[in-house]
């Protein structure tokens, strides 16, 4: 039996059969919004011990605006089917245009949202495993959240989170200025006004130096650049490299 399965290249050390398959790096590029969304789940701890409600949110890589967000009781494949699918209706997604990212977690990989994905056509992918980095965008998010100096140790009720999260996501998309979008808010960026801000702070700043152009050490002031790309792990372009 050892030469026959030999002879057909089967024997082999059985403890390599608990290896891990080799993950692809994952390299999305979002060049305009609802191109690449990234989304995950976090805990947010109720009154008593062990005690927690989840918190879905969905992110657009370019602009970084939550394009779905919802606080229940359970972690579940279902609820994220529902909270994705009711994004992709909302923003108007045509097929083929849009990829989702997220961690391997229980419900992003579950069969509810393999499947609508699927049929929304929709492209899926997954961080490798114990790579938090594969997901920064969600996880730069929850920081901010839980970051806040408002953010409670505890919440009393799913309804009291509900009451921040709304608070929050309404600061986050329309008043924070975020350093990777040409301090502009996400929602300013989403939905097609970052360039008319842009040239009105242009205008602020030519108006500034024309009036004390002695204030400025070298050249005029400009306005920080709009965003032109986003990557979820950008490709190594140095020469040489193989």
């Amino acid at each position: 039996m050892y030469r026959l399965l030999a002879g057909s290249g089967e024997l082999r050390e059985r403890r390599d059969q608990l290896a891990r398959p080799a993950y692809a790096r994952p390299e999305l590029l979002a060049s305009r919004v609802n191109e690449v969304w990234s989304w995950d789940i976090t805990k947010l701890k109720g009154l008593a011990t062990w005690s927690y409600y989840y918190l879905y949110a969905i992110l657009d890589v370019f602009s970084r605006y939550i394009v779905g967000w919802t606080v229940q009781q359970r972690e579940s494949g279902e609820i994220a089917k529902d909270l994705i699918g009711q994004a992709v209706a909302q923003q108007r997604v045509a097929r083929d245009t849009l990829t989702v990212h997220a961690d391997r977690g229980s419900s992003m990989t579950s069969k509810p949202v393999a499947y609508l994905l699927a049929d929304l056509g929709v492209t899926c992918t997954h961080n490798r495993p114990y790579t938090s980095t594969d997901n920064r965008y969600s996880e730069a998010h929850f920081k901010t959240l839980k970051y806040r100096p408002a953010f409670p140790a505890r919440f009393a009720a799913i309804e009291e989170a509900r009451a921040f999260c709304r608070e929050f996501f309404a600061w986050q998309s329309h008043e924070h200025r975020h350093s990777g979008i040409g301090l502009m808010a996400p929602a300013a960026v989403h939905y097609g006004r970052a360039k008319e801000i842009h040239e009105g702070r242009a205008r602020v700043l030519d108006a500034a130096y024309g009036r004390t152009p002695e204030r400025f050490v070298s050249r005029p002031p400009q306005p920080p650049a709009l965003p032109t790309a986003a990557w979820i792990n950008k490709p190594d372009t140095k020469e040489g490299a193989h």
